[in-house]
């Protein structure tokens, strides 16, 4: 037990980690019915902690924690873990939290610093928060898994001894210079010949603080630009949204049946070779759809395929369908649809399949019923990825449709989820690769509907986020290799940092940009569907693949809407779900159409509008414009304290020509420095 303020533990004869395989020391055997078999403390709050020692350096990658035989309130909701050499000097690894269920949870931990690997001896297991707010902390099992083989951890210790040596004495080094310490700063960089930082910063604190050199500045300023030497930072810098209304042309006089009407529940794939967007299907409120349109960016023009695809060989009117394009062969296909319980029946509920050839512009009917095939039964609101290099679909997760009505609002019968299945477009052969699964286990994934899933066609991966099972939303984030067979957890959904993370709810769309590494979210409904008018937001989140962060770009709420301004409503588009959005990752353009708005007065309303979104970082333009700024105005700054009328032209002739007289902040600094001027 743990005494009442802070005990540490340690495990000195827990050092078993593994390189290849998972060796286990007999008395620390994993024994998930044995209540005993646990460490706990005594208090329920922090600071607590455990450290483990190891025998001897190593690489720890991933810590996995054994738990109860069934859900238990000293569980671990919030927990941290930290690594180090030595226990005063310790890295955050891992903040996360364990779900409250029977199963192994096994997280990543930091283990590299700019692609470089870094060793510890100590782990520390620091509890923050137990499912039982009131009750004490447990750990059940803990293991521990990474490297220890001394050829490969020796090399990596002394990496990180020199990487920690060089980082104090960039320290000392700054410190010196900031406080003009000229004679030690010199001393120690001549001693170790380590770099403060880039030469050209070095060149520009001289010619800026110590010569006030502002000409020459901006000149060194303008030669970074052009080396691209901006270019980092740009990538990093967060993204603005700028939302454009499409407004198409007409192919009728009064406009009407030129373009899609009012909808949601439609299905959109864009081909960014010809830059046209496929539009098929969906709800207008009264009933479903089966017309087809095609849009040219070009040309900016719906172009109506046909009103009625079943009348030439096509799906029948449906909506919460799903499509796919084969860019390279032109192909777009269908599965799935929703339908309502009063009118199912065992003929119904065969889930056919669809190709569209867009040269020949006709539909093949590819199989009338995919589980007659070995693949999905009919399902709704499910994903559909296509890999154009294999030639093959993957289809995830979807409500599966039963004839009985009664099951849709039964609470004695469990709603039926399909699985993870691929389909060979070449052979025509369906392929179960995931079944549906409660457990959490490594390779087991939880069925769901409303949620995303986007292929990276350049690491070969699938990426699933969100969704609802049940009247559970999930918040869950994981990749499927479709190589590979292998199931990876980027995010179990138990991470608390709020705002850290799109929110759940349902209906949200997302796009990828392989080229890129990212994948973009749009929120549609949160979770409350029955308070529908105060819960439907949109909000646009960025994933970065590479970095494992988000970062939300743009928010829209109901609030706009119940107090609309023309001029909102014209620079973005109201709060919606049940939307539909693709995006050209060619020409970094996303493209938004339709969507039911929520209004509790009007149940039926759907939107017709018509929506660019461009995500623009700052260019190298506005970040010169912006340094030659900051530098006028320390300039103006030194002028006015010596000669205010010198100043006073500079500012006008000068100054005046690098301020963004768009931005409030720039404008009004200038306004205060000005009005300052002649009352100093």
């Amino acid at each position: 037990m743990w005494h009442h303020e802070r005990f540490q533990i340690l495990w000195e004869y827990y050092t078993t980690l593994v390189y290849q395989l998972i060796r286990f020391d007999p008395s620390l055997l994993d024994k998930p019915n044995d209540q005993s078999s646990r460490w706990s403390s005594e208090s329920n709050y922090p600071p607590q902690y455990l450290i483990l020692k190891l025998e001897r350096p190593a690489i720890v990658q991933s810590i996995t924690f054994g738990k109860y035989e069934k859900t238990h309130v000293c569980n671990l909701k919030k927990f941290k873990v930290f690594g180090g050499m030595n226990e005063e000097n310790m890295t955050d690894l891992l903040s996360s939290g364990l779900k409250n269920d029977y199963n192994k949870e096994t997280f990543t931990l930091k283990h590299k610093i700019d692609e470089q690997m870094f060793p510890c001896r100590f782990i520390k297991i620091v509890p923050l928060l137990s499912w039982g707010p009131s009750f004490n902390f447990s750990i059940w099992y803990v293991e521990l898994n990474g490297i220890d083989d001394p050829d490969v951890v020796q090399p990596c210790l002394n990496w990180y001894s020199k990487y920690r040596e060089q980082e104090a004495i960039r320290l000392c080094l700054k410190h010196f210079r900031q406080h003009n310490y000229t004679e030690a700063f010199e001393s120690l960089q001549k001693k170790t010949k380590i770099a403060l930082e880039h030469p050209m910063l070095t060149d520009l604190h001289d010619k800026l603080v110590l010569k006030g050199d502002f000409d020459a500045c901006e000149e060194l300023i303008e030669k970074a630009v052009n080396d691209g030497l901006f270019n980092q930072y740009i990538s990093q810098q967060e993204y603005k949204p700028r939302w454009g209304q499409i407004i198409p042309k007409s192919t009728k006089g009064d406009g009407e049946d030129s373009r899609p009407g009012m909808r949601g529940g439609h299905q959109m794939v864009i081909d960014v070779q010809t830059e046209t967007v496929y539009l098929f299907g969906g709800w207008d409120g009264t009933q479903d759809l089966a017309d087809f349109w095609a849009y040219s960016v070009k040309e900016n023009q719906w172009t109506c395929i046909s009103r009625d695809t079943e009348k030439e060989n096509g799906p029948s009117a449906r909506s919460c369908h799903k499509m796919c394009i084969d860019i390279q062969r032109r192909q777009i296909y269908t599965l799935g649809r929703y339908l309502d319980s009063s009118v199912r029946n065992s003929k119904s509920l065969k889930s056919d399949f669809y190709r569209y050839d867009i040269d020949t512009n006709t539909w093949m009917l590819l199989s009338e019923d995919t589980a007659a095939d070995g693949g999905p039964k009919l399902v709704f609101d499910h994903q559909m990825c296509m890999d154009s290099e294999k030639h093959m679909i993957y289809t995830f997760g979807g409500r599966i449709l039963t004839c009985n009505g009664s099951v849709d609002d039964s609470r004695a019968s469990e709603p039926q989820f399909s699985g993870l299945f691929a389909f060979d477009c070449q052979c025509q052969t369906w392929k179960l690769l995931r079944e549906d699964s409660c457990n959490a286990g490594p390779e087991d994934i939880q069925s769901r509907i409303g949620h995303c899933m986007l292929f990276h066609s350049k690491n070969r991966c699938l990426y699933v986020f969100g969704g609802q099972r049940s009247k559970t939303y999930l918040n869950d984030f994981f990749s499927y290799d479709v190589d590979s067979d292998h199931v990876d957890i980027i995010s179990d959904g138990t991470k608390k940092d709020s705002g850290m993370v799109p929110m759940t709810g349902f209906t949200q769309r997302a796009t990828i940009d392989p080229e890129l590494n990212e994948i973009h979210v749009l929120s549609g409904l949160s979770k409350d569907k029955e308070k529908r008018e105060e819960n439907v937001r949109n909000s646009f989140w960025i994933y970065d693949i590479v970095r494992n962060s988000w970062s939300c770009v743009y928010k829209n709420d109901q609030a706009a809407k119940d107090n609309p301004s023309k001029s909102l409503q014209e620079e973005e588009p109201c709060p919606r779900f049940a939307h539909q959005l693709v995006y050209d990752e060619l020409h970094k353009v996303h493209y938004l159409f339709g969507g039911n708005p929520g209004k509790s007065c009007s149940p039926k309303m759907r939107l017709d509008d018509f929506w660019s979104l461009k995500l623009c970082r700052p260019s190298k333009e506005y970040l010169l414009r912006h340094c030659k700024y900051l530098i006028r105005k320390h300039r103006f700054e030194e002028k006015a304290q010596t000669d205010p009328l010198s100043a006073l032209k500079y500012l006008q002739n000068d100054l005046f020509v690098t301020v963004d007289h768009s931005d409030p902040e720039e404008t009004k600094e200038v306004r205060v420095k000005t009005t300052s001027l002649f009352f100093s």
